[in-house]
């Protein structure tokens, strides 16, 4: 008798074990977990189920790094985990929820709004500034003839050509990725109606952007800048200069804020006080606004404007109307 009880308690007690095992696995598995606050985790490219798992368990993500490796092996999810930044303690979590983001690449998104008006050095020092990036490789592709090339674009620099959006990113975007998003959201602007009516007043496709992103500079309100397109363009068909601010500051390099007599008086490619049309190229980025402006100005015989100071214009059509008017609201303060 005793033996036989010997012998059940032998042959039961891997069954015991088995079952117990099976339990805590069960449980494991229906039992959603969550960090004492929320964190988040990295998962570097290249690391292994095994090093996830410790990082998961430490962080008190999941119950029992073990059991996460047995899980990932049985749904065959170990090689499709995606590197990134989760973020987790939001609320519980079982651990096949916690995989499936893994695996789905659920990582922290991040926005980033580019305001419109930037210039290329500007939208470099917000993009390291929001910790997405380096400004120096985002401006050195900035200018890199093949990368921009490849962007489908025959132009020196980017610069005017990064939309300004507001843009969801995952960390661990690349600069080029950046930089591909941007052109991406220009071009879907840059519409075929849009560039028809633009080479209708006989601006070819960089001819516009540039001519947009002067609006852009030059405008207080999206409502006045056909209109201050309209000067433009009666400008440019009479063959008089530009004679534009924001393009002789985009010219001076290590700009003070202080635009003098002398600044107007340099030769630089973008001094449309002493040249004549376009510069060579945008000087910051246009919204839509500034881009149909540009393809659509007004219809007015203004050749001149000037600042009220308070975001709005005084539009002439004469040289005396215009000195009048700065007068009035320049000199007068």
């Amino acid at each position: 008798m005793i033996q036989r009880i010997k012998f059940w308690a032998m042959a039961l007690t891997p069954l015991a074990v088995v079952l117990a095992a099976a339990l805590h696995f069960a449980l494991f598995l229906t039992t959603p977990v969550s960090p004492e606050e929320e964190l988040l985790y990295t998962v570097a490219p290249g690391s292994s189920l095994s090093n996830i798992a410790a990082g998961l368990e430490d962080q008190g993500v999941i119950a029992n790094d073990g059991y996460f490796i047995a899980l990932a092996r049985l749904k065959q999810s170990a090689a499709r985990i995606q590197a990134g930044e989760y973020l987790f303690g939001e609320r519980p979590a079982t651990p096949a929820t916690v995989l499936d983001r893994l695996v789905t690449g659920d990582v922290r998104l991040e926005r980033l709004t580019i305001p419109e008006g930037f210039a290329l050095t500007e939208i470099a020092d917000l993009v390291e500034a929001r910790e997405l990036g380096s400004a120096g490789r985002l401006l050195d592709l900035a200018h890199d003839g093949d990368f921009i090339e490849s962007l489908g674009l025959e132009v020196d620099s980017l610069e005017g050509y990064l939309f300004p959006e507001t843009y969801t990113f995952a960390r661990g975007t690349t600069e080029k990725q950046l930089l591909k998003a941007m052109v991406g959201q220009m071009n879907r602007n840059l519409t075929t109606e849009l560039l028809s009516k633009g080479a209708a007043l006989g601006l070819a496709r960089h001819e516009l952007v540039t001519l947009a992103s002067i609006i852009q500079k030059e405008a207080g309100t999206d409502e006045e800048m056909p209109r201050i397109s309209s000067v433009f363009h009666n400008r440019l068909e009479r063959g008089m200069r530009l004679q534009a601010d924001p393009t002789v500051i985009y010219g001076i390099e290590d700009f003070d804020g202080n635009l003098t007599r002398r600044h107007l008086e340099d030769v630089t490619p973008y001094n449309t006080y002493r040249l004549s049309g376009l510069p060579p190229g945008p000087i910051a980025s246009p919204g839509a606004e500034a881009l149909q402006a540009a393809a659509n100005p007004a219809d007015t015989d203004a050749l001149y404007f000037v600042s009220r100071g308070d975001g709005s214009h005084v539009f002439s059509k004469t040289l005396g109307e215009h000195n009048r008017a700065v007068r009035r609201y320049q000199l007068g303060r």
